[in-house]
C-alpha cells in the first residue's frame, strides 16, 4: 500500500457569480462532492458555502489529479442539482463556473483552513476574509 498525505483548499464558483446556492442546492451539492469523494476514495475535511462559491478543504490520492477530480465533482454536482430543479418543475438550469482555485497547504495548517471554509458566512459577514483563502480572479484556473 502507498502513503500519500495531500492537503487541498479548493474554490470555485457559480456560473455567473450567480446566488444560486441556498440552503437545499448546498445539501445537494455537499451529498453530491461526498459521495464522490468516498468513490474516489478522498477525503473531505470541510465544505463551506456562500451563496455563489464553495470553499473545499480535501485530500485527493495521487492517482487523482486536482484538475480531473475537480472537474468529475462539479460536473456530478450539477447533474445531481439539475436533476432535482427538473423532477421539482424547476426550469432554470445550475452551472458552476469553468474556473477554480486551488492551492495546497501542509497538515500543520489543516484545522486553520478547515476553519476558515466551515465558516465562511461569518468571515464575508464580519470582513474577516483571508485574500489567500479567496477567489482571485487573476490566479484562476480553467477546467
Amino acid at each position: 500500500m502507498s502513503y500519500w498525505e495531500f492537503y487541498y483548499h479548493l474554490v470555485w464558483s457559480t456560473k455567473n457569480r450567480e446566488h444560486w446556492l441556498d440552503a437545499e442546492t448546498r445539501e445537494i451539492i455537499r451529498l453530491s462532492i461526498a459521495g464522490y469523494s468516498t468513490e474516489t476514495r478522498s477525503l473531505i475535511h470541510a465544505i463551506g458555502f456562500m451563496p455563489n462559491h464553495v470553499h473545499l478543504v480535501v485530500s485527493i490520492p495521487p492517482r487523482w489529479s486536482v484538475s480531473d477530480w475537480i472537474g468529475k465533482a462539479k460536473g456530478a454536482s450539477t447533474r445531481r442539482v439539475n436533476n432535482h430543479a427538473a423532477a421539482n418543475g424547476l426550469l432554470e438550469w445550475f452551472a458552476w463556473q469553468p474556473e477554480y482555485g486551488a492551492k495546497t497547504f501542509d497538515q500543520d495548517r489543516l484545522p486553520t483552513v478547515v476553519a476558515y471554509a466551515e465558516n465562511q458566512e461569518e468571515h464575508h459577514r464580519n470582513g474577516s476574509t483571508i485574500e489567500v483563502y479567496e477567489i482571485d480572479e487573476r490566479r484562476l484556473v480553467r477546467r
